[in-house]
């Protein structure tokens, strides 16, 4: 592990052109739940399956369902950044890290202080109102009864993107050019398999591919690093 965590080391210190590509894992050691693990949310017991209720059409059909489970499961406000968060915003700010680009919704990065994240599944702290457009913070929806309602009587939507939906076509435009011009690229966090997410990773052309995640992902074999641990662990070892 001494030999790959240096190797890492040299590889960031050497380059002004590392870009991150992160996921579930990142967050977890902030006590955010992932989808997959053994005790993500895929294996707990609700009258609908996660993947059910995190849909466009259930959100259209049920939102009071679809509410009663994001306020609970997916609104994790008191969580705080991690290691990985902070190592990541002081490598931005030393002028080594290009870009953050995140699966992930909650927030974490730009609290630590990154600054150029690419959210490719929107933020739980940006909603709107569906009908004239209002703009409200996540603590609004966490303190509202019941489904989340604008002062003009509209319903209010979580920018993220719920199943069925598409990416924002501007950031993934960003996160390939990101991609396609990083001689670093660092995979942590992530087991790779939500799509149109983890094909963005085949447009990188560089020159180091680092993996770092707790269970074996389809890109190990690309990769010239992989590192089978937390990623917090792994850059809580690294000081640029």
């Amino acid at each position: 592990m001494g030999d790959k965590i240096n190797t890492l080391q040299t590889w960031i210190q050497d380059s002004k052109r590392v870009v991150f590509f992160g996921g579930a894992g990142v967050s977890t050691e902030s006590g955010i739940p992932d989808f997959r693990s053994v005790d993500g949310l895929y294996h707990q017991e609700y009258a609908y399956p996660p993947e059910t209720i995190l849909s466009h059409s259930f959100f259209m059909s049920h939102p009071e369902e679809f509410y009663r489970f994001y306020k609970k499961k997916m609104l994790a406000l008191d969580a705080q950044p991690n290691m990985a968060h902070k190592r990541l915003a002081e490598w931005e700010k030393a002028g080594h890290l290009q870009a953050v680009i995140t699966q992930n919704i909650d927030g974490l990065h730009q609290l630590a202080g990154s600054r150029e994240v690419m959210e490719l599944h929107g933020s739980v702290h940006r909603n709107y109102c569906m009908n004239c457009h209002k703009f409200y913070d996540a603590a609004y929806m966490k303190q509202a009864e019941g489904v989340p309602v604008c002062e003009c009587g509209g319903i209010i939507k979580p920018d993220v993107v719920l199943y069925e939906e598409g990416l924002n076509d501007e950031t993934i435009s960003k996160s390939v050019r990101y991609i396609a011009n990083a001689d670093v690229l660092i995979i942590g966090g992530t087991s790779l398999v939500v799509y149109p997410a983890a094909g963005l990773i085949d447009y990188f052309r560089g020159d180091h591919l680092v993996v770092i995640n707790k269970s074996v992902t389809a890109r190990d074999k690309q990769a010239d690093l992989v590192i089978d641990d937390s990623i917090g662990k792994v850059f809580k070892e690294i000081e640029i």
